[in-house]
């Protein structure tokens, strides 16, 4: 008896295996590919913890399947047919036909209101492709809306190419605001034509390119005009093209211009043609010993003198003392050891040393006239004299130490500048500006004692 029943249950699981292998067998030869994806959850007896994931890669990528939509029932899966991933599938043992329901996860969030029909990605994609056509279909009156408030690029391109060729070099403005000033005889004109050369010569190369066009002759003709606003704006635009550019410097002292500078300033009677003729004059001379030598020879101290005399309000009296103080401290600089590494240091050394500034300054009475400036109420002459007075110690000490009045102003300085730092350390603010004029007074005391 326990040998029949062992029999009927050996051949019970020969068949099991058999229906087992031809399931796999069929598995392979549908149809169409099918991806079998077991969840974690399946509790199915036919499925082991250790089965992984099974996917069968699809022979014709072209064909499209059919997707079931799982229920929470067990359904017949007919050959060609797909399940979306995580549905249980299992093989009917009776009826041997593949069945899916919907896994157990799934089912709890899947209900009725939430299920919806998967598509197949042949679908999806016919469905995007209409979604573009649909997007790029833009209507004709919205085209005629978009073009009436947009130029046509073409129409762009060639006025851009018109504004190419209009658009002017800074040789070309130099050219033609100089054959516009030659071609008129209008001093408003010319006033207006300078004011715009005064605007270009401050790049450096612009100041250069108007000398070599000539234009440096056409200034010093508006200098030796007899219209004050030819002079002044001529004296404006020569001093901006000589600031800072030795080039233009060198052409100007070739051309004559000091002497015609120092003319004028010698003659004139017109505030503001001295002002602009004293910027001139200063542009010229900074950083170049031979202008430098050339003025004094021709008498250039004695001219501002004569200028720092008949100064009423105090305002040209500030830029000479301000020019003689630069011109001074920068002889001072050029001979100090280790300031100077450029290989034409020896060179201006020699020129510099052929400059008598310091023996000028103290013939032409500088030493007695530079600390007239301290009688005046603005705190920036004050200063400047200060610090003119500080550099010229070394050739005026003893008229300093014998002039009255300046040891008064010094002293009357010193308490007004005290009480002005004493209100602001009151008012809890920093001496400040007021602190180093104060500084000033003190050390120039103290090197005349």
């Amino acid at each position: 008896m326990y040998d029949r029943l062992f029999t009927t249950f050996r051949c019970s699981c020969l068949i099991f295996i058999l229906l087992l292998h031809w399931t796999c067998i069929s598995c392979q030869r549908s149809d169409g590919a099918l991806t079998v994806v077991t969840s974690p959850e399946d509790d199915s007896p036919l499925h082991s913890d250790n089965e992984s994931e099974a996917a069968v890669q699809d022979e014709e990528e072209e064909e499209a399947f059919e997707v079931v939509q799982p229920t929470d029932q067990w359904q017949t899966l007919q050959p060609g047919q797909a399940v979306p991933r995580g549905s249980h599938v299992r093989l009917n043992l009776q009826t041997g036909q593949r069945e899916v329901r919907i896994g157990e996860e799934q089912l709890k969030y899947w209900t009725q209101q939430h299920r919806y029909p998967t598509e197949n990605g042949q679908t999806l994609l016919k469905k995007a492709m209409k979604k573009m056509k649909e997007d790029l279909n833009i209507n004709k009156d919205q085209q005629e809306s978009v073009s009436s408030r947009f130029r046509p690029l073409e129409e762009l391109k060639k006025d851009m190419a018109q504004m190419d060729l209009l658009v002017e070099t800074d040789i070309q403005i130099l050219r033609r605001l100089l054959d516009q000033f030659n071609s008129t005889r209008s001093t408003d004109e010319r006033v207006t034509i300078l004011h715009e050369l005064e605007y270009m010569v401050h790049q450096v190369d612009n100041g250069q390119t108007l000398c070599s066009m000539g234009g440096l002759v056409l200034i010093l003709d508006g200098l030796n005009s007899t219209d004050s606003r030819l002079q002044e704006s001529s004296a404006f635009v020569l001093g901006s093209a000589m600031a800072s550019n030795p080039a233009v410097q060198v052409k100007a002292v070739e051309s004559g211009a000091l002497q015609t500078l120092l003319t004028v300033l010698a003659t004139t009677e017109h505030f503001s043609v001295q002002k602009k003729v004293l910027f001139a004059v200063a542009s010229l001379l900074r950083n170049f010993p031979f202008a430098q030598e050339q003025f004094l020879s021709r008498g250039g101290l004695q001219v501002m003198s004569e200028v720092f005399r008949g100064d009423k309000n105090g305002s040209l009296r500030t830029r000479i003392v301000t020019l003689l103080h630069d011109l001074i401290t920068e002889k001072v600089r050029r001979h100090t050891p280790g300031l100077w590494v450029d290989p034409s240091h020896e060179e201006r050394l020699h020129q510099y040393s052929r400059v008598s500034l310091d023996k000028e300054l103290v013939e032409k009475n500088w030493c007695g006239l530079v600390p007239q400036l301290l009688e005046s109420s603005e705190h920036d002459s004050r200063e400047k004299a200060l610090r003119a007075l500080l550099a010229m110690t070394s050739m005026c000490c003893g008229e300093y130490r014998s002039d009255r009045s300046l040891l008064t102003s010094l002293v009357h300085l010193k308490a007004h500048y005290e009480d002005m730092v004493s209100k602001e350390q009151t008012l809890g603010e920093d001496t400040g500006y007021f602190g180093e004029i104060l500084e000033l007074v003190d050390n120039l005391k103290i090197k005349i004692r």
